[in-house]
């Protein structure tokens, strides 16, 4: 039923939380949140109703959303339970039933493959994406895919279940309404259809194949050996050696599937990776050493939750969803909520750290696959993420659609220039890469360089009015970086166009008027970027650089010719290509490019023995 406004006022709204808050029990238990209409907003778990709902109405929020979220609230409900852990499975059960607005939402758009034992007699055994509620048992699910395939070629390696689809009622098989199918001839299948094989012999196979699924290997292998021992006592050989096959493929299996020490045992491992308004979290199903569950899901952030709180809401979907009863669960940090007869281990070294390093690096594989399949589907989702990405690390107002990067290069002074290279959408644009001559500086000083440089790319642009880049990067450090800052000022830009410096050594990243670098992690696509950015301009810089002292290097040699002008050089070096040749010409060959008094000239400054 709506909650009337008319005959309540803001104040009498106070006061009935006020009256509610005081009345709240010291307990575990989950609280409800509801606007003026009666609408579910909020669903929350807690160690003390009193302290944790109280908690909301004695402060201003950091969060806006929380803020936003307080303020609609005109109605408090609660349900006192036992434990804590209680609370957290009935916060996870009441959100998903209601799905309110303010709540996680627990995203889960793949639907993976169960291994399902069919509630039927003589039970199929087979894999599916569809979950029905007749009694049948499901185990799962499998991500990767590959381990159903696995496990069920195992079980058709193992046993011989049948396929078909026949209602095997005692009724059915004794009025002999079936007949002996291929299975049969060719071995796969026992015909139970034909009362060819026995309830009790199929359902012990069916009773091995589950704890098989549950990851009881070792109980099976027991098992089959007893049988094998008992069968071999009464020389019936051809039966015992049939059960030896049978261990050996389950022992071969063991091996493969174990990935850590055995010892290990009925464990739940989790992960968490938290991204701007979304988590990862991988669960990993762990028996006898081995991984025989996983999956990974996404929780869409609605309050700005912490890490812990998404875990712990993570950790009640997956023990209530796979049915886990694990009494150990390794996690990467604490979380606040306890469950009874379950240790809650934080590895640092050791098989079980291996456990969690596993199940972090399946969260990044999730999250990879996903990007891959969102790019697939549309291209332009890819350099939007990027885009995104790079906007969130380097913390900027807009998206770097456009970056331009700057160095200098010089020996001892000589033929200083500079180059630019540009990136659009996060790849280079070559045909957009400037070279720059140093006109106005003297020696080397890369400071000042960089300044003429900057001021002379940006007082361009605004003359033509061409658009300015989103970001402009300084390859240098700190020093560059205030001389590039000095041209902008001088320009008026300060403010209009983003600005970083990168210095070599630690990969640091600069601002303007900051001291203190920003480090990004190396693995960044953001960093990746920004090194591109910075090789391709060394790159072009250099190769600028060589051609020019090349050039500076030939000229100075011909200039130091008396009587020799730039436009004679230049038809020399045009025709015999390189100084070297010009040495090795004789008199004649020089005159008939440049005429007999000026060969004579050349000819003499390069062979004065001969003059």
């Amino acid at each position: 039923m709506p909650i009337t406004d008319t005959p309540i006022t803001r104040m009498s709204k106070q006061d009935h939380i006020s009256t509610l808050l005081s009345t709240l029990p010291d307990s575990p238990g989950v609280y409800q949140f509801y606007d003026k209409e009666g609408t579910l907003l909020y669903v929350g778990k807690a160690k003390s109703l009193k302290k944790r709902v109280s908690s909301y109405f004695q402060k201003e929020h950091d969060s806006g959303k929380t803020n936003v979220l307080v303020r609609k609230i005109v109605d408090i409900k609660t349900l006192v339970v036992d434990t804590e852990m209680d609370a957290l499975l009935l916060e996870n059960s009441l959100i998903k039933k209601h799905q309110p607005r303010y709540n996680v939402n627990l995203k889960d758009d793949k639907t993976y493959p169960w291994i399902c034992i069919k509630n039927e007699p003589f039970p199929r055994v087979f894999s599916t994406r569809k979950l029905i509620r007749d009694g049948s048992e499901y185990f799962g699910p499998y991500t990767p895919v590959k381990m159903i395939t696995t496990l069920l070629e195992l079980i058709g390696q193992l046993y011989k279940l049948r396929t078909c689809s026949l209602n095997l009622t005692e009724d059915n098989i004794a009025k002999k309404k079936f007949k002996l199918c291929l299975e049969y001839h060719i071995g796969n299948c026992k015909a139970p259809c034909e009362a060819l094989q026995t309830r009790e012999d199929y359902d012990q196979t069916i009773k091995e194949i589950r704890q098989i699924l549950k990851g009881n290997i070792n109980s099976v292998i027991q098992l089959l050996k007893t049988q094998m021992n008992t069968l071999a006592s009464e020389f019936q050989y051809e039966e015992a050696h049939n059960i030896k096959v049978k261990l050996e493929m389950l022992e071969k299996f063991k091996q493969r599937s174990v990935v850590v020490n055995p010892s290990i045992h009925n464990t739940d491992v989790y992960s968490i990776t938290v991204e701007e308004d979304s988590a990862f979290v991988n669960f990993l199903r762990i028996m006898n050493g081995a991984i025989i569950q996983g999956h990974t899901v996404e929780l869409k952030k609605k309050l700005d939750e912490t890490k812990e709180e998404l875990l712990e809401i993570a950790i009640a979907d997956m023990r209530t969803r796979f049915n886990s009863d694990a009494t150990e669960i390794i996690l990467p940090f604490e979380v606040e909520t306890e469950i009874t007869g379950v240790t809650m281990t934080i590895p640092k070294i050791g098989d079980k750290k291996h456990l969690l390093t596993l199940s972090e690096s399946n969260v990044r594989n999730y999250i990879r696959e996903r990007d891959l399949q969102l790019e697939k589907q549309n291209p332009e989702n890819k350099v939007q993420r990027l885009m995104e990405k790079m906007q969130k690390d380097l913390h900027l107002t807009e998206l770097p659609r456009r970056i331009e990067c700057f160095d200098n290069s010089n020996i001892q002074g000589a033929y200083p220039v500079a180059a630019m290279s540009v990136f659009i959408n996060g790849q280079p644009a070559k045909k957009e890469y400037r070279h720059f001559n140093i006109k106005t500086v003297e020696g080397p000083d890369d400071f000042a360089s960089m300044e003429e440089v900057i001021f002379r790319r940006y007082k361009r642009m605004l003359d033509e009015a061409l658009p300015l880049p989103q970001l402009i990067v300084i390859d240098g450090g700190k020093g560059q970086l205030s001389s590039a800052m000095t041209s902008l000022d001088k320009l008026g830009l300060i403010g209009k166009v983003a600005v970083i410096g990168i210095a070599k050594r630690l990969e640091e990243i600069y601002y303007p008027g900051d001291s203190a670098p920003l480090y990004i992690d190396k693995k960044s696509e953001t960093l990746r970027v920004i090194q591109n950015l910075r090789d391709e301009v060394h790159r072009f810089g250099i190769t600028h650089h060589r051609n020019r002292r090349s050039k500076g290097v030939v000229k100075s040699e011909l200039s130091d010719i008396k009587g020799i002008g730039e436009t004679t050089k230049d038809e020399l070096l045009r025709h015999f290509k390189s100084v070297k040749r010009i040495k090795e010409a004789t008199l004649e060959e020089i005159a008939e490019v440049i005429g007999g008094h000026r060969a004579s000239l050349v000819f003499a400054y390069f062979h004065p023995s001969q003059e």
